[in-house]
């Protein structure tokens, strides 16, 4: 069984556009000529049914029954499969993207056992700072949004402290999720004008016009709120990760991509809400 965490699946999952059942462009023949001229294994193979028959649940069993070093090298040809695409079609990698591709990169290097270079351990060190800060206090009185969406907020802060003493793991996950897009919309109503001239914002793709907000993302909210300066780069990345923790929500989505979230996904999600919520104060708009 190769050493993934559920957070590293998670980006694996993004990256490789599984959540429909999918892996990338990928045929059923294409994929098992894929795997097989790597790894020598045909991924077709009916120990890889666990799941179900879908390129996506055979590749999330491959993680579960195949070895590090089997895992990190299909990951590796993988990642090296996805960027090779999107420059053939010409394809801009967005931050988001970006972000995902490298934090992936290390992922599949630290189940070869290749060690990362400085530059990466500083990075690494960097993260591991932000998850270990403390947030004494958090409050949503000073982001100027409205009171009584404040006061329900502020029922659900307390209530995602109770799922964490109770060990409540995926209710907290959501509980923080939802928390977060709240906070989000609450801002960019108080602050229409600098939200919808970001060059983030998303646009209906005929009229070229931005979107109200009742149709934005999560992710869009993210982006924007980062674009603008009220979100520092290093939430932005953990806020994503939040955001598709929090997808899985819906039963199915968690059924099939066999996600379960741990204490320490939880205690992620709460850390990721605590420290935008001190950047959208710190960083308000004036």
């Amino acid at each position: 069984m190769a050493n993934l965490k559920q957070t590293e699946k998670l980006k694996l999952e993004k990256l490789f556009e599984m959540s429909s059942g999918y892996v990338l462009d990928f045929s059923n023949a294409t994929f098992q000529q894929f795997v097989y001229d790597i790894t020598k294994t045909d991924i077709y193979n009916s120990k890889f049914e666990h799941f179900g028959d879908s390129k996506a649940k055979r590749l999330r069993a491959f993680w579960q029954i195949e070895s590090d070093n089997n895992v990190g090298t299909l990951t590796k040809e993988m990642l090296d499969y996805w960027e090779t695409n999107k420059k053939l079609n010409n394809e801009k990698i967005n931050d988001n993207e970006n972000i995902i591709f490298k934090d992936c990169i290390k992922i599949a290097n630290r189940l070869l056992g290749v060690k990362a270079a400085e530059e990466d351990i500083a990075l690494e060190t960097t993260e591991d700072d932000f998850l270990k800060k403390e947030f004494k206090n958090v409050s949503l009185d000073k982001l100027g949004i409205d009171s009584m969406v404040v006061n329900i907020l502020n029922k659900r802060l307390e209530e995602i402290r109770k799922n964490l003493k109770s060990g409540s793991s995926l209710s907290a996950v959501i509980m923080s999720g939802s928390v977060l897009e709240g906070i989000l919309l609450g801002t960019a109503i108080s602050n229409m004008k600098s939200f919808n001239q970001s060059s983030s914002s998303p646009k209906n793709r005929d009229t070229k016009k931005v979107l109200p907000f009742h149709q934005w993302t999560l992710s869009n909210f993210i982006d924007v709120a980062h674009n603008i300066g009220i979100l520092g780069l290093d939430v932005k990345k953990f806020s994503h990760s939040l955001r598709d923790f929090r997808n899985y929500i819906h039963p199915y989505e968690q059924m099939s991509s066999g996600f379960s979230p741990d204490i320490d996904t939880a205690k992620i999600s709460w850390q990721v809400l605590q420290a935008a919520i001190s950047d959208l104060i710190n960083n308000k708009i004036t």
